[in-house]
């Protein structure tokens, strides 16, 4: 049976952490309504932005694309070439399942497409740390980009879609593949695998909701327009993939906290109960030896 000093000093140890876990459930809270804010303006804009691109893109054809950067984009590329993917994990654990899906997700992908040349954009110390230690795959890790959560600004972004350019203009890259956390409530966060690049079947899947392009005039003019606005619409839907995992990190951890600290004081009355029935016994054992005593005197 434990000593009465060991479960104390187990008591102590419990509630040390207990206060860690409340300390990490505050923080997230008071970070996660900022996050929360930054994502439902953020959303508006990179949908419409999706619209506008979507709209222009149907009003030209390939013969008008043809030697721009819009037409690189849009423009399916045989398959068997080589793949580009974006990892976006947290710098960080505690956080429950969050990094444990993503990494699981891209394990997966991985294991998809065994035997390929990939080209890899981490975001996160987990995902770089989980693409050093695997072994026997064909990787080339093009940017690792580390400590920018819970701070993601509009410049990580334009720096990721700058270095996914670069890798997508290599005309051997056939695709870019995002996977990364979506936010969806304090509860739930949603792995999501989506293609980034090319961009025809996002474009066309996601936009073209709205007026029709050509309800408005255009100068200097559509194709010179599109070409402007595509970078500027990569840095939009980065920033916004950026936010969703930072707000989807924040309410995971906050939830994970949360539970630590329920079962930090389940674990502090269980061992408390422990200790009192200890004491109870240990009084219960002194007292019958000194009435023990008492009667082989008394005899």
């Amino acid at each position: 049976m434990a000593s009465l000093r060991d479960i104390r000093k187990h008591i102590s140890s419990v509630k040390s952490i207990k206060q860690i876990t409340y300390a990490m459930k505050m923080v997230a809270a008071a970070r996660i309504k900022k996050a929360q804010n930054s994502i439902l303006a953020s959303r508006p804009f990179a949908r419409q932005m999706d619209r506008l691109i979507a709209d222009l893109a149907r009003e030209l054809g390939e013969d008008d694309l043809a030697g721009t950067l819009a037409c690189d984009l849009f423009r399916e590329r045989p398959a068997g070439g080589t793949l580009g993917l974006l990892l976006v994990t947290a710098d960080k654990g505690l956080c429950g399942s969050f990094n444990t899906n993503l990494l699981k997700a891209a394990a997966a992908w991985l294991r998809e497409n065994r035997g390929r040349k990939v080209r890899v954009v981490v975001v996160g110390r987990k995902g770089r740390d989980f693409l050093k230690r695997l072994k026997g795959l064909d990787l080339q890790v093009e940017l690792e980009l580390v400590g920018i959560f819970p701070k993601v600004s509009y410049a990580h972004a334009q720096l990721l879609a700058d270095q996914l350019a670069g890798i997508y203009a290599d005309r051997s890259v056939e695709s870019v593949t995002l996977i990364y956390n979506e936010f969806k409530s304090m509860m739930v966060q949603r792995v999501v695998t989506d293609r980034l690049l090319p961009l025809q079947a996002h474009i066309l899947g996601e936009g073209g909701k709205g007026a029709p392009a050509s309800d408005f005039s255009f100068e200097p003019g559509k194709k010179e327009l599109l070409t402007a606005l595509l970078p500027r619409h990569l840095g939009a839907q980065l920033y916004r993939t950026l936010l969703e995992s930072q707000a989807a990190e924040l309410a995971a951890r906050m939830s994970a906290m949360e539970s630590a600290s329920k079962n930090a004081s389940d674990l502090i009355e269980g061992l408390t109960l422990k200790m009192n029935k200890t004491r109870q016994a240990m009084i219960t054992t002194e007292l019958n030896e000194i009435v023990s005593g008492a009667e082989a005197l008394g005899g």
